[in-house]
């Protein structure tokens, strides 16, 4: 592809779930927000996502630009290029066969993943690595295809077996934990050539990565923070990994996620009780109150009410919660818990939201309302993440005038200033973060922030100093923009 001179840069962003047509996590709100700051930066961008019944369903101007029915293997498809009204320009890939069906993006209505999920994504990355290349037969070519983990790990593989002009690629993992493994025998079903199965390409242990095909033919890979970029090149977050990606150091980066800034505004937030800003902090308590109320917790203002927003996972931390819950009691806290995820931890919080209902209320499932809620409501947010590429919740926190309680890993650390005395003194500190993944070490965290919640000036300092940071997309789009242009300097 050749480098742009006057024209824009084309950038095709490559990702299985964009909000607010369809999400399931972080990466539909990158893949909602990110796209849009690089266009405010002039980049002309589009994103390229599967043609679920919501993506369809909630985009208008659908338009068909092409017909793809020679994909040995795969069903025929069309491109459709359409709008949504908090989107930038989207290419739609309409495969009724492999896309329009109940269920999520990812699993079935059971829970569990759809069996033909390799070749719905390898379909994705096909249509990616087909119109990046020049035998696109669409006159909009990208020069750099942005693809977004292991669903369109894919992408940078076909590229280079291609034999043909292409786009420059980034890879960008969300999550290392997630990798795209099926059989060995998924090489020759998803089209890629044998001599790709090897630890020289796409072969992981026996068996056939998607993110591994895009970590390893990208031209550069991304992470979503600078902590998570050196965590994930070794033991215990390399995930197996870590050996191609500290080969691979010199064309890794970590730039950290911001947030939509217009979504996660307490100043005008739909979704709260009380709207509220850094200059009127005193309009928070209202929506504490509220929040209590709805969740049947007693409307006590004195008494600290902590929140948390997860995926019930360990990873999240979450069973270390579970054993601190009673010790949260016996020191006269009340808990406000919204998530979903693994059935023996949601079924720990309910047992003991039955067993404490004065001061543990535990909504399982996914409720963007209460999410907003909580983050106004809670005097302090927890996070007691193993690992955390990047997280989100925290930077929402801090800019709710909600401390954050997180541990010292990926993202949370390179969002989070520890309240030390040192931070407090000059006014940088923002939350509490612990370093050892243990019960003491997470109350003690908790315990600071208890302290300093019952010196309401500096804590209302420390909750100042939260609202003003700075979250937003615009430094990590321009970051993104430069690598793109490095890109496209080499090509």
């Amino acid at each position: 592809m050749p480098p742009p001179s006057r024209s824009p840069l084309r950038v095709l962003f490559v990702t299985p779930e964009i909000h607010p047509l369809v999400k399931t996590g972080g990466l539909g709100d990158v893949s909602g927000a990110l796209p849009q700051a690089l266009a405010e930066l002039g980049v002309d961008v589009r994103v390229l996502v599967p043609g679920y019944p919501p993506v369809l369903e909630r985009s208008t101007r659908k338009r068909v630009i092409l017909e793809v029915k020679d994909l040995p293997g795969f069903p025929p498809a069309r491109l459709l290029t359409a709008r949504s009204e908090k989107t930038v320009p989207l290419i739609v890939i309409d495969c009724p066969p492999l896309y329009r069906r109940e269920g999520g993006p990812y699993l079935a209505p059971d829970g569990k993943d759809w069996p033909d999920n390799a070749l719905r994504f390898a379909l994705l990355g096909q249509v990616a690595a087909l119109l990046g290349s020049s035998r696109s037969p669409l006159a909009w070519r990208p020069h750099v295809l942005h693809c977004n983990d292991w669903q369109a790990g894919l992408a940078p593989a076909y590229l280079h077996f291609s034999r043909s002009g292409r786009a420059a690629t980034v890879m960008t993992i969300h999550n290392l934990a997630f990798q795209g493994i099926f059989p060995a025998e998924t090489v020759a079903q998803v089209g890629l050539p044998p001599e790709s199965f090897s630890i020289h390409g796409v072969e992981y242990y026996g068996q056939l990565s998607f993110l591994k095909a895009g970590l390893y033919y990208a031209d550069r890979i991304t992470t979503v923070s600078p902590t998570y970029a050196r965590e994930i090149q070794s033991e215990p977050l390399g995930f197996g990994l870590h050996g191609l990606l500290a080969a691979r150091r010199d064309h890794l980066i970590g730039i950290l996620n911001g947030i939509d800034t217009e979504v996660w505004d307490p100043s005008r937030d739909p979704f709260i009780a009380v709207p509220y800003s850094s200059a009127c902090l005193e309009r928070k308590r209202e929506n504490k109150a509220a929040l209590q109320r709805d969740l049947g917790l007693p409307e006590e203002a004195d008494t600290p009410l902590l929140g948390m927003v997860s995926r019930i996972t360990t990873q999240k931390g979450v069973d270390l919660v579970v054993r601190i819950v009673p010790r949260l009691v016996q020191r006269g806290v009340q808990l406000a818990l919204l998530g979903s995820g693994d059935k023996t931890l949601e079924q720990a919080l309910t047992a003991l939201g039955q067993r404490f209902p004065r001061w543990l209320a535990v909504r399982l499932g996914y409720d963007e309302s209460l999410s907003h809620r909580i983050e106004a409501g809670a005097d302090m947010f927890l996070m007691p993440s193993r690992f955390e590429p990047c997280g989100l919740n925290q930077m929402y926190s801090q800019r709710y005038g909600t401390p954050p309680v997180v541990h010292a890993t990926g993202g949370l650390r390179d969002s989070v200033t520890d309240a030390t005395p040192a931070a407090l003194a000059d006014g940088t500190a923002t939350g509490f973060v612990f370093e050892a993944l243990t019960q003491e070490a997470f109350l003690g965290a908790i315990d600071r922030g208890l302290a300093l919640w019952h010196d309401p000036p500096t804590w209302r300092r420390l909750q100042r100093a939260g609202m003003a940071r700075d979250f937003s997309w615009k430094h990590s789009a321009r970051e993104y923009l430069k690598l793109y242009r490095s890109l496209v300097r080499e090509a």
